[in-house]
């Protein structure tokens, strides 16, 4: 996260996509990953000389027609697409907006009662920088024996990346932990405070298997699907989620809720919560 973010995500971009997906030949002699910036601005229809600007961030302000020939030359995806917008409308309004407000920490009183109402369900909030501020007996049954909930104040990220329980916990650690960080990036600016203190305690701690995986700016938000997860106390569970967004307050506050996705899965939640079986039914049944 710095002033050069945009171009830092168009080269990431460039260096991700294969020429065969444009229609060009591989070759033998390639020294770059990815389209060469000259191949790059052939297809976007502009000068290599200005690819290479916005890429060093010397030009931070294309224009909209610039940007959507990028994202067209680039094969973007719809969250990769209004991400690059996001940068650029940064770009052009940073000097206006300098810092960013702090990390919500609390929900409102309708949202703890949308919680206490779902009860023994698995359910939680997190603010934009993926902070756990609110959660159901059900995601407490659920997360406090992997150790997320041990710290005062549990981060999903963190956890992931600094906890070693996290990598028994999810099987699948690698996509689970892009998916994460594509979150943090897609709801925080380039330029948040907090975001950025967030990045460096990562990179101190976790090292490279953070900074692998930040450096090559994921940015999709998922906001359905499955994860597979390892309880100590019921073996295995496959999870389904759907992520709701809160109402508008200024911190991309979510409600991410996981419903059994078969039932043994249903069967196992229920002895977690020690309640009677079948009364969370799988979404499959």
């Amino acid at each position: 996260m710095d002033e050069h973010e945009l171009g830092h995500f168009i080269r990431s971009r460039r260096e991700a996509l294969s020429p065969s997906a444009v229609g060009l030949p591989l070759g033998t002699r390639r020294r770059t990953p990815g389209l060469r910036r000259a191949e790059l601005a052939t297809i976007a229809g502009i000068s290599v000389d200005y690819l290479i600007r916005l890429e060093q961030g010397k030009d931070r302000r294309p224009s909209a027609q610039v940007l959507a020939a990028l994202g067209d030359a680039l094969r973007l995806d719809e969250p990769d697409l209004n991400h690059l917008r996001t940068l650029a409308t940064i770009a052009h309004t940073g000097e206006l907006c300098p810092t960013s407000i702090g990390a919500v920490t609390t929900v409102r009183p309708n949202v703890q009662a949308i919680l206490d109402r779902l009860g023994s369900a698995p359910a939680l909030v997190v603010n934009r920088l993926s902070d756990v501020i609110a959660w159901t007996s059900g995601y407490d049954d659920l997360a406090r024996p992997l150790g997320v909930l041990d710290v005062e104040k549990p981060n999903l990220v963190t956890y992931l990346f600094v906890d070693p329980r996290a990598r028994s916990a999810f099987p699948d650690w690698r996509p689970v932990a892009e998916e994460h960080l594509g979150s943090l990036r897609g709801c925080c600016r380039t330029d948040d405070p907090a975001a950025i203190d967030l990045v460096a305690q990562l990179t101190a701690t976790a090292g490279s298997e953070f900074t692998d995986i930040w450096d090559g700016r994921p940015v999709a938000q998922r906001r359905t699907g499955r994860v597979r997860l390892v309880h100590p106390d019921v073996d295995e569970l496959r999870l389904d989620y759907e992520t709701l967004q809160l109402a508008d307050d200024g911190d991309n506050l979510r409600l991410i809720v996981y419903l059994p996705a078969d039932e043994a899965t249903s069967a196992a939640l229920d002895r977690l919560a020690g309640r009677r079986p079948g009364a969370l039914r799988s979404v499959t049944a």
